[in-house]
């Protein structure tokens, strides 16, 4: 059976508080970069965190991508950021956030729409990120080329958008961290009668069907208050229930819980940008700690 926390030994969950603004030595310069994509057919926006003197500096630092850039500022990315690396808690990184479009056409599971034909730019977009972002990223500022030093992350549709991605460009993405997975995601609508977990959610059976991929690492979030549906009746609502079977998925395929996975469960968590900001440090630390 798998734990339903693994951050602490005595099976109770720990959540670090909420990073409160503060004057900070550390302060990260803000870009923002915008161009028309023929693939996605709209204009991306794209907000880029750089680094205190990232142009003069020889390092080349790690990458993560946020999906649903457009709520960096009420995730306190860039806050959290700077208080870390002032803690000497994680290091520097770049951080570039993609303004979402259409959130239920670019963002799902590549392999296949759901069954409302949901998710029918996810190929499209997948292809934007890597063909189109990741080279320019790379080309512009100064980011590690090696996949080991490239995150991705996301909040619920964008959570499910993010591990896609990372599954399918494991050269472009060794770490991937989903807050509030939308892992229901699924190719029956569950009130068929002929509806089954085991074949109709679309990431599961993606992973399910596919290979181990050396090297990815995982780090789920989920709150037992996301959301009240509980579809199989176990007591256990079907945000956590969907989280668990996608990591009992992983590791028959071999990857190792606490060491390639990592899964954070919030007593009081909610379906919202505030638990995932209260969120955000844990996996920054995860992803990005000094001790990684």
């Amino acid at each position: 059976m798998i734990p339903l926390n693994w951050q602490n030994k005595n099976g109770k969950t720990t959540v670090s508080k909420k990073i409160p603004n503060a004057k900070n030595s550390i302060i990260y310069n803000e870009d923002k970069i915008s161009a028309y994509s023929k693939l996605l057919e709209r204009d991306v926006a794209v907000t880029i965190l750089l680094p205190p003197s990232f142009a003069s500096s020889p390092t080349k630092f790690p990458l993560l991508l946020l999906n649903d850039g457009q709520d960096m500022d009420k995730l306190g990315v860039k806050t959290i950021i700077e208080q870390l690396v002032e803690e000497g808690t994680m290091e520097n990184l770049i951080v570039a956030g993609v303004v979402a479009g259409d959130r239920l056409q670019e963002y799902g599971v590549t392999t296949q729409q759901d069954y409302l034909k949901r998710g029918k730019l996810t190929k499209a977009y997948a292809k934007y990120i890597t063909t189109e972002l990741i080279p320019y990223l790379l080309y512009k500022y100064p980011i590690d080329p090696s996949a080991r030093q490239h995150s991705i992350a996301g909040c619920s549709m964008g959570g499910l958008s993010a591990i896609d991605l990372a599954w399918n460009f494991p050269d472009l993405f060794q770490k991937v961290g989903v807050f509030s997975g939308s892992f229901w995601w699924r190719k029956r609508d569950s009130s068929s009668r002929f509806y089954s977990d085991h074949r109709d959610r679309l990431m599961h059976r993606q992973i399910r069907n596919g290979k181990l991929k050396p090297g990815m690492k995982f780090w789920f979030q989920t709150g037992k208050l996301d959301e009240q549906s509980d579809r199989n009746k176990n007591g256990i609502i079907d945000s956590i229930d969907d989280t668990l079977d996608l990591i009992a998925e992983l590791t028959k395929k071999g990857y190792r819980p606490f060491y390639d996975i990592q899964y954070f469960e919030m007593e009081n968590g909610r379906h919202n940008l505030e638990t995932w900001a209260e969120a955000m440090p844990e996996f920054l630390k995860w992803a990005f700690g000094k001790t990684n």
